[in-house]
């Protein structure tokens, strides 16, 4: 039996209420998952900026709630512009002109495609408009339910979008499987009213969608991994056959034969001159194993046994089909796919040599924060961890092209603080080719030449709390400032378009500081995470997911008993970010794996569980759902943009602004909700 009319369109809805809703919220999380992935893929510049997507995500997001009860049409628009952007994106993609491999600085590269200047605004313009649609029809169905129940189905729905991303992921699935989710969820949620309409407004852009996802698919030839699009060619090495690959358009590595690596060359052999101990290689770690390439040479230097670490599973993969030396199938090799930092931590193993092997992961961790998969490898904290988990007379190692001066002398300097004595220093070729060795005492390395140090203006070494190895200067670089400047005016002029005046917004000013606040204490957590456990995308979709189950949690405990009165709840808030600002990771990481897990679960989702609890008791008691609830969405506008704060005052102290934002929304609660 049909649902009752849904609120402000006066049409009758062949799926109830409840189901609506949780398909509707599955629906949203999933296409803004697929968008921050797939437009990465595509457009080099958001290599390093999905925060750019997840920003006109919100506004969509946030827009389509405020939308709600000013407009009957249902918003078929979503589908229509969807369509337009994969064929924009696909017709006109960015990506860098390069030949080899290595690439560390893409923006100091030519690219081809159109400029940043005009592609990030029209991705960021569609993102807003498409979640817009998903959002509408969200928002439609909450002044049908009790509000607290309408927010429990919105966040049910929210982890079921987040695990049928995450299965795909695990499954390697294509994007065309991403379009036909979004085709069946536009299908099932947009109501036909006139037959032709809907086959021309819904179920022909759908087709587009996955017609135009289906030939990117089949014509790149390409596997996509939890972080990239990937492709590959065979090719020749001089003599050699190799077979290159290439990651978001980005030429990456090749799988070469290690001999021919080792002759054309010199920074592979390198390591193996400056280590007194690789004359008894009995074990090795290679950190960033890829394709196979210096696993093969170091089997090649004598290596006993080869612990190869790789974070992507698809690199590994084509690396045991296609390498030419085979690394992977020697019985001397195991393969852990898992991040390079995390293994450091966990593992009780020693090593003759400990090689970080061109880590350069050439995207984000997720669209929450400015970490890149590798940020933590290169701290001092974490070459401190190589240094422990070398035998005695071991050596570490670490080489790439590294494009700039001080970010060689950063490095060795990193390297000197951690081990206690200079690293040799070879630059061995072109683009700032460098490698950097370090035994775990000064008797241990045979350098060519004494390092002469760091120049005066090289950066202190990154650390795990700001784990900005590319960053210069202790500031926000102002391509950001300008973008998100921007991304601020468009949000404001879309909100008065859309929404009609701010003073609509004026009485839930308390629930918008909540939204800003909580995007940055999720940011904290991620990178929290990512440190404790891992820059992999499973840690990353369980900490989301960890996120929506706190918040559900809280939903609950607020709809089925009596919880403590707003300002007890703030100050229990404010005790829980307190306690998680007096932890240090550090002492974190120096506990076993699972006491680990209890004490960081503990310590970062309290202060999430007792905001939630002051945004269901606000939002209960709210007059008007759909304009609060949008309020703290577009809230999470501004938390996104203040999340660059890390830039300059790392991530611990983001704990710090958010805390003052939590005051400052306890100050603007109405006086009638204090007693809530």
């Amino acid at each position: 039996m049909p649902s009752r009319p849904e609120s402000g369109t006066g049409d009758e809805q062949w799926l109830p209420v409840r189901p609506r809703l949780v398909v509707a919220s599955a629906f949203m999380l999933f296409l803004e998952l697929a968008l921050i992935r797939w437009t990465g893929s595509n457009i080099v510049h958001l290599s390093y900026f999905t925060n750019f997507v997840l920003l006109g995500s919100f506004l969509g997001i946030g827009l389509g709630f405020l939308r709600v009860g000013r407009s009957k049409a249902q918003p078929y628009y979503s589908p229509i512009v969807l369509a337009l952007l994969v064929l924009v994106v696909l017709f006109f993609p960015v990506t860098v002109n390069r030949e080899t491999e290595g690439v560390l600085y893409f923006t100091s590269l030519s690219t081809s495609g159109p400029p940043a200047w005009a592609i990030l605004p029209v991705v960021f313009l569609a993102a807003a408009i498409v979640l817009m649609g998903p959002a509408e029809l969200v928002g439609r169905c909450f002044p049908e339910l009790p509000r607290l129940e309408a927010y429990r189905y919105d966040l049910i729905g929210s982890l079921t979008g987040i695990a049928a991303f995450s299965l795909l992921s695990f499954a390697s699935a294509p994007p065309m499987v991403w379009g036909v989710v979004a085709a069946v969820a536009y299908g099932v949620l947009l109501q036909p009213r006139k037959l032709s309409n809907y086959l021309l407004l819904v179920t022909l852009p759908s087709l587009v969608v996955v017609a135009a996802l289906g030939s990117e698919t089949l014509t790149a030839g390409a596997l996509w991994s939890p972080y990239y699009k990937v492709t590959y060619k065979r090719e020749s090495y001089g003599p050699a056959p190799a077979l290159t690959i290439s990651v978001n358009g980005i030429p990456h590595q090749q799988a070469v034969p290690a001999a021919a690596r080792l002759q054309y060359e010199r920074q592979y052999a390198v390591p193996y001159e400056r280590a007194t101990s690789a004359g008894r290689l009995d074990d090795v770690l290679i950190v960033g194993a890829g394709s196979g390439t210096d696993v093969a040479i170091a089997l090649s230097k004598g290596a006993k046994h080869v612990d190869a670490v790789e974070i992507d599973p698809k690199l590994r993969e084509l690396g045991g089909l296609y390498h030419p030396d085979q690394p992977y199938s020697d019985s001397r090799v195991t393969t852990h796919v898992t991040d390079g930092r995390a293994f450091l931590e966990r593992t009780d193993k020693k090593y003759d040599l400990i090689l970080f092997a061109l880590p350069d992961s050439l995207t984000l961790v997720s669209g929450a924060s400015s970490l890149r998969l590798e940020s933590y490898l290169f701290t001092e904290q974490s070459m401190k961890a190589a240094h422990d988990h070398l035998k005695p007379g071991g050596a570490f190692s670490m080489y790439n092209y590294y494009r700039e001066q001080w970010l060689v002398d950063r490095l060795a300097s990193t390297a000197q603080a951690a081990f206690g004595h200079k690293p040799c220093v070879d630059e061995v070729g072109g683009g700032q080719q460098a490698v950097i060795t370090a035994g775990v005492t000064a008797d241990a390395q045979r350098c060519a030449s004494e390092w002469a140090g760091a120049k005066a203006d090289t950066p202190p070494p990154a650390v795990d709390d700001r784990p900005f190895l590319y960053l210069h200067g202790r500031d926000i670089p102002s391509i950001y400032l300008i973008t998100l400047g921007l991304v601020l005016l468009v949000s404001i002029v879309a909100v008065r378009a859309v929404a009609g005046p701010f003073r609509r917004m004026r009485p839930y000013a308390d629930l918008f500081l909540l939204g800003v606040s909580f995007l940055l204490l999720e940011t904290k957590n991620v990178t929290g995470f990512a440190l404790l456990f891992g820059t992999t995308w499973v840690v990353n979709a369980v900490v989301f997911a960890g996120v929506l189950v706190a918040v559900l949690a809280a939903v609950e405990v607020t709809r089925r008993f009596r919880t403590p009165s707003l300002p007890v709840m703030y100050a229990i808030l404010l005790g829980g970010l307190v306690l998680a600002a007096i932890v240090p990771n550090s002492w974190l990481l120096g506990l076993p794996v699972p006491l680990r897990l209890v004490c960081a679960v503990v310590i970062a989702f309290l202060p999430i569980f007792a905001a939630n609890v002051v945004f269901a008791k606000r939002f209960a008691d709210a007059a008007d759902p759909t304009i609060s609830f949008g309020a703290n969405l577009l809230g999470a506008i501004l938390g996104g943009c203040l999340e660059y704060l890390s830039l300059i005052i790392g991530y611990e102290d983001l704990l710090v602004v958010a805390g003052l934002l939590y005051l400052g929304a306890f100050a603007l609660l109405p006086r009638t909700a204090r007693a809530l």
